[in-house]
């Protein structure tokens, strides 16, 4: 009975010592782990390899979010286990719920076919599986070189295009000419502002 009573009179004590804490789920982390390399699984298959110097996850805020504050290496996989595209950013964030990735800073893609996607910005959208911005962005395929505002693309990044094209070069296909208003194969087309407001590139099929 004694044992009892001051094992009582000590938790009580302890108690009158405790000071309320309280914390804000938006900004401060559940969990936050360093030089993090894993493989992400989409219905059972291995579909994504991520790698980060840090992964801060909140899975207590409003709209749970990952965050790694000091860039991303993503590559995406096909079924049979080929890069189907690399990602690299400085900053991104990782929304659960909606399945969304935000890109931002520095942002560099490259599909299996070799072309390049420059931005400062770009959202993934993994739920309804395409990728889009409305930030500047720059195309490279060899030495064609696409600039623009304004970018949406299928997830493989084979098929997209820009709203508002500008400043860009396309060399035309090698191809013979046969009237006067085709172009001679080294010849280059230079978009400007105030053409055709919208250029759609798709992969073409075998």
């Amino acid at each position: 009975m004694v044992v009892m009573s001051l094992f009582f009179v000590s938790c009580q004590d302890k108690d009158e010592n405790l000071v309320p804490f309280s914390y804000d789920p938006e900004q401060v982390p559940t969990m936050i782990t360093d030089s993090v390399t894993t493989l992400i699984s989409d219905s059972g298959i291995t579909r994504y390899k991520l790698v980060a110097d840090e992964w801060w996850v909140f899975e207590k805020a409003a709209d749970p979010y990952w965050y790694f504050p000091k860039g991303i290496y993503l590559e995406r996989f096909t079924p049979d286990f080929s890069i189907e595209a690399t990602v690299k950013a400085d900053t991104a964030w990782y929304y659960s719920k909606k399945d969304l990735w935000r890109l931002k800073k520095n942002v560099h893609v490259e599909n299996m076919k070799g072309e390049i996607f420059d931005s400062e910005e770009l959202y993934w959208d993994q739920k309804n599986e395409k990728v889009y911005s409305e930030s500047y962005i720059v195309i490279k395929q060899g030495v064609t070189e696409i600039r623009g505002y304004g970018f949406e693309s299928n997830q493989s990044m084979t098929d997209y295009r820009i709203f508002r094209p500008h400043d860009a070069k396309l060399p035309f296909s090698d191809r013979p000419v046969t009237d006067s208003l085709q172009t001679p194969a080294d010849s280059s087309l230079a978009l400007t502002p105030d053409q055709p407001q919208e250029l759609h590139i798709k992969e073409a099929k075998p």
